[in-house]
């Protein structure tokens, strides 16, 4: 690092530093997206100042300089994301309801081809340092491992449960994923592609999201009992654990700030800062919106971005029929940008 950025680096550390003790995040604006649809998981590429998000049958593109639409990638039925490939200028998407991913060109937008997955793929993961996509089919119950550069399937990996979000730990040689239904993260071999531990979250149930410390060998897993836990991936173990909202469904980690994120559904947001190798202290529980649920990090400007939508009310459940979900207001859809206090 140069000493210019260092001296940021170390700055904008102590201003969280700072920070934790009132707000550690603020809310900042809005981007409109509009339309109807329901929505899943959005990703960042910060080098190219873009986020991808899903929406219906379609991913919407956001510059993140503009905070505006700037394209749209479309035929992608019941799409719940797209994972992109900088060095290759391509996204794979993970098409829920034609069990296939799409290999987009991300410079045009448009597809290139498909790929057949398991049943019903939803979230992935990027293996960078043997370039590999890794699709998690949550009904199949397994993962479609994607041979990024020749868009063909290397392999599939039976995972004996439903999995949720996983992340590539390249240093360590492995796949972390969440196995949503067994309350346990599966240990993917790289190289082996197959399944080589299973780590028990116990006391967190029906695991969704997850995210890395890298360099402290540490993993964050959100669970629906309303609990983050902090992982040992040395050895699987849970070391500390922090209360988090209600419905949660994603997990965000800065490795500049050791800030760990849980999205909840009940409109919240909670904010842990990993103080020590063993410490997990919440700093701040941020005020979203209902439904803001998942989340994606931009590691440049340690922003946060949630996507939200306004519904109208449920409507009351006939005895013995089970409740039906309310629908969407059309054209509420956006996405809520939060940033560092004083950042």
């Amino acid at each position: 690092m140069k000493p210019l950025m260092a001296a940021v680096g170390c700055a904008f550390v102590l201003l969280v530093g700072k920070a934790a003790a009132e707000d550690a995040y603020k809310f900042l604006n809005e981007i409109p997206i509009g339309g109807e649809g329901g929505w899943d998981i959005l990703t960042v590429d910060s080098a190219a100042r873009r986020l991808y998000l899903s929406h219906a049958t379609k991913v919407v593109v956001i510059d993140l300089e503009k905070n505006a639409i700037a394209g749209e990638i479309t035929d992608t039925p019941g799409v719940h994301g797209l994972i992109p490939v900088p060095e290759l200028e391509r996204g794979f998407s993970t098409n829920g309801k034609e069990n296939k991913s799409s290999v987009v060109d991300l410079k045009t937008l448009k597809t290139i081809s498909k790929i057949d997955t398991g049943e019903n793929p939803d979230a992935f993961a990027y293996d960078a340092k043997r370039g590999e996509v890794y699709i998690f089919n949550h009904s199949g119950k397994s993962a479609t491992v994607i041979d990024a550069k020749n868009a063909k399937v290397a392999a599939t990996i039976p995972l004996d449960g439903g999995p949720e979000f996983g992340v590539s730990d390249a240093a360590a040689g492995r796949v972390y994923c969440n196995l949503e239904d067994k309350n346990e993260v599966a240990v993917i071999d790289a190289a082996k592609h197959e399944v080589v531990a299973r780590w028990p979250l116990a006391p967190g149930t029906e695991p969704t999201g997850i995210a890395l410390d890298a360099a402290h060998h540490r993993l964050f897993v959100t669970c629906h009992n309303k609990v983050m836990e902090m992982l040992d991936t040395t050895n699987g173990k849970v070391l500390a654990s922090v209360p988090i909202g209600a419905g949660v469904d994603g997990c965000a980690f800065d490795d500049a700030t050791q800030l760990a994120f849980a999205s909840c559904g009940e409109g919240t947001t909670t904010i842990a800062k990993e103080e020590a190798p063993d410490k997990l202290t919440p700093v701040q529980t941020l005020k979203t919106e209902r439904s803001a649920r998942t989340i994606a990090l931009d590691p440049k400007t340690h922003r946060i971005y949630l996507p939200s939508a306004q519904f109208e009310p449920a409507p009351s459940p006939s005895p013995g029929v089970s409740p039906t979900r309310p629908k969407m207001v059309p054209n509420t859809f956006k996405l809520l940008v939060y940033g560092p206090t004083g950042g």
